[in-house]
């Protein structure tokens, strides 16, 4: 991104302006849809609560639907959008299915959701 088109904040995050050019606005909205399709992926309580037991390694199905106290056919269902966003990695062993985050992002997002949601609880 061209780095005169915006200054950034106290906060670290661009202040844009109106020297931004044609090219660095499309690459901001294609970032901005890829924030948007993450966010929708993680947008469902069932999918948060995989994507936070996931933080602290890899879970075979069986053993997401025991921590979830929810049947297979919805945890599988959770984890098919996770995987279809690119979110989580599919292992199999024998008849188990193993479930990994595909990268640090999942986690990083967690670690937000912990602070503001759950850390004072």
């Amino acid at each position: 991104m061209n780095t005169t088109a915006f200054r950034g904040d106290v906060m670290g995050l661009p202040v844009f302006d109106e020297t931004l050019c044609e090219a660095d606005l499309d690459k901001m909205m294609n970032s901005a849809l890829d924030a948007s399709n993450f966010l929708k992926a993680i947008s469902h309580e069932g999918r948060l609560m995989i994507l936070c037991h996931l933080t602290t390694g890899e879970k075979s199905v069986t053993e997401l639907e025991e921590l979830l106290s929810a049947r297979q056919a919805a945890v599988s269902q959770q984890l098919s959008r996770l995987r279809l966003e690119g979110l989580v990695t599919p292992r199999r062993e024998g008849k188990a299915i193993y479930y990994r985050l595909t990268d640090e992002r999942p986690k990083q997002i967690m670690e937000v959701v912990y602070e503001l949601f759950c850390k004072n609880d």
